[in-house]
């Protein structure tokens, strides 16, 4: 490869978005059953907001690259990898790694782009539209005409799942900030302010039996009100604890309390399900499982996208330089869709 180099962004321990760094070494060569991508497309997901003030629940020992999933074409292959990969665009799901103009990763780890589908776009589908997938069909498995609640309709993930459920024939009722009523309303969501109303009873209203699902990524006391909107037989589905990312001390205690709460709704015996998601769940145990239900989603999401039935919604993009700037502007609240980054 000559000339090429490795550009990577470094998470050195818990800084300021301005503490990132930049590092500069030899492009690597894939090993045995691995394949060099080169980057095209990475994103800053809540999950990076969460890593670099050391609060997000299993990161890896600092300092690291971050960077949870990336879209990029395959450059070379290592042995026993087909050697057809070659030459591809694939997304991958890395956790970390992805912040990086070229990473290896496992050939079995990754999913070819549909022709069409350009890299920024199947970017703000990676870990977002596999988890709204998951969630929506593999545990709260929703059906034509049923009700839903989705907290924050607007984000990342939120708002992939509300067009997800849309095709499928769901009513949804989403909360957000009021600026972004009027695109939900587009999109055939009824919207609810969750600053100024009172979202239990707003619910009440419009779902008097109980809706059929709760997307919650929010954690914290809100919980118990999704847990109690649910209608007989329904399914809280919590993805996250976004009302304690600015706490201090233990970054695993706010999980636990979600997993302890989960564990104790479900054995209620009300025929009501709680679910607490990790996009990661049955890996250790049963990888190649793991891999082929991740994609065989992520290629029904990318379907969904090229029939136009999901829009890839890209609030920026910025070159891996400007990393610090890309984190302060997802981090501030103010931008719908995905922040992306390029080389």
């Amino acid at each position: 490869m000559g000339a090429e180099e490795l550009v990577e962004v470094v998470l050195p321990g818990p800084v300021e978005p301005e503490g990132v760094q930049l590092r500069h070494r030899a492009v690597p060569s894939p090993g045995p059953g691995q394949v060099l991508i080169r980057m095209e497309a990475t994103g800053v997901s809540f999950a990076e907001q969460q890593m670099r003030r050391g609060r997000y629940y299993d990161q890896p020992a600092l300092p690291f690259v971050p960077g949870y999933d990336l879209v990029g074409t395959v450059l070379a292959a290592g042995g026993g990898v087909e050697p057809g990969l070659t030459g591809t665009r694939v997304a991958a799901l890395v956790k970390v790694g992805g912040w990086a103009s070229h990473v290896l990763v496992e050939a079995a780890d990754v999913v070819p782009v549909p022709d069409g589908v350009g890299p920024a776009e199947a970017e703000t589908m990676v870990v977002n539209g596999i988890t709204a997938w998951q969630m929506l069909h593999r545990k709260a498995r929703v059906r034509a005409g049923q009700t839903i609640l989705v907290h924050g309709a607007n984000g990342g993930v939120g708002s992939v799942l509300v067009q997800l459920a849309r095709s499928a024939g769901v009513k949804v009722i989403g909360t957000a900030s009021a600026r972004h009523h009027d695109a939900l309303r587009e999109q055939g969501v009824i919207p609810i302010d969750y600053r100024t109303e009172d979202i239990a009873a707003r619910v009440r209203v419009l779902a008097p039996g109980g809706v059929d699902a709760v997307f919650d990524h929010v954690g914290g006391r809100g919980i118990l009100d999704s847990w109690q909107l649910l209608a007989p037989g329904g399914t809280l589905v919590s993805y996250g604890s976004a009302s304690t990312r600015d706490d201090t001390g233990s970054k695993q205690l706010p999980v636990l309390r979600l997993l302890g709460r989960v564990w104790l709704w479900n054995a209620l015996p009300n025929g009501r399900h709680a679910y607490f998601f990790n996009i990661w769940a049955g890996r250790a145990l049963a990888k190649n499982r793991f891999r082929a239900r991740l994609r065989a989603d992520l290629s029904q999401v990318f379907a969904a996208l090229q029939r136009g039935e999901v829009t890839a919604r890209i609030a920026a993009q910025l070159p891996l330089a400007r990393t610090a700037d890309a984190l302060r502007l997802a981090e501030s609240g103010t931008v719908a869709g995905k922040v992306v980054l390029n080389p």
